[in-house]
């Protein structure tokens, strides 16, 4: 069996904050249906932002950071009369928010030889300040859907 991920239906809100956002989040941690574990790191990662930055809303810092990894553009592969062409396509409201979740967690994962939640944490506060290896990724594919503007008449 493939991955299975939870329909926007069936889809709870994390126990603690009641957030759609934050369920989906920690279901994209979970590895192997350990969803205690994933909510675990998920909630440690909150504690360690609302340390480093007390002023702020931690959920807040949360929802601000996927946000600002949500990318406005993507390029899709299209295949026109035997040749391949990367055509930038806008990327609708739930991809966007997949994409977000999916990079900053890639980018998070990334980074070696620290607990999970730390590295997880940091992540966040990067991507909340628009920095950070999730962020970088969405330029590139802004970049890449930039570069590849030309072909964007075959987008149907």
């Amino acid at each position: 069996m493939g991955k299975k991920t939870a329909s926007e239906k069936i889809l709870k809100p994390d126990p603690r904050y009641g957030s759609k956002v934050a369920g989906k989040f920690i279901n994209c941690i979970m590895r192997n249906g350990k969803k205690t574990v994933a909510q675990r790191i998920f909630y440690q990662a909150i504690d360690i932002i609302r340390e480093k930055m007390p002023d702020k809303d931690p959920m807040e810092v949360f929802h601000q950071a996927v946000e600002n990894v949500k990318p406005e553009l993507e390029v899709r592969s299209r295949r026109v009369g035997g040749a391949s062409y990367q055509v930038p396509m806008p990327v609708n409201k739930k991809r966007q928010q997949s994409l977000a979740i999916r990079w900053i967690i890639a980018a998070a994962k990334e980074k070696k030889g620290r607990p999970m939640a730390i590295k997880l944490a940091e992540e966040l506060m990067a991507a909340y300040h628009k920095e950070g290896a999730a962020m970088t990724k969405r330029e590139n594919v802004h970049r890449m859907a930039e570069a590849n503007k030309a072909f964007a008449h075959f987008a149907w």
